[in-house]
């Protein structure tokens, strides 16, 4: 592996953990089909989408979560990380309710 591509690997890594960290996220969702992931070297990480401009995460979140705040909060989180790209995030699951939570 290049020393651009292991760079890139643990950019990659660094964002994806920095994204499940935040409160209310229950994982990175890779979309219909898993399409949306980012290709490493032997692995993918579904959920994840880096290209030159953009940083595209996408979601699955707590069924009590506020699903704006927790989009804000992975902005802020991945931000630092991403450089210039911008940061685009879709929720594309919700997780399921607490027994608690059921009607």
């Amino acid at each position: 592996m290049t020393a651009v591509a292991a760079d890139f690997a643990a950019t990659a890594d660094a964002i994806a953990a920095a994204a499940l960290a935040v409160p209310g996220v229950e994982g990175l969702h890779g979309g219909p089909g898993d399409a949306i992931a980012t290709a490493l070297p032997g692995r993918r990480i579904p959920g994840l989408r880096i290209d030159a401009d953009t940083c595209a995460v996408h979601v699955a979140v707590a069924w009590d979560a506020d699903m704006r705040a927790t989009a804000e909060a992975l902005r802020a989180a991945l931000l630092p990380l991403t450089g210039a790209r911008t940061v685009a995030v879709t929720v594309e699951d919700v997780g399921e309710p607490r027994d608690e939570d059921r009607t």
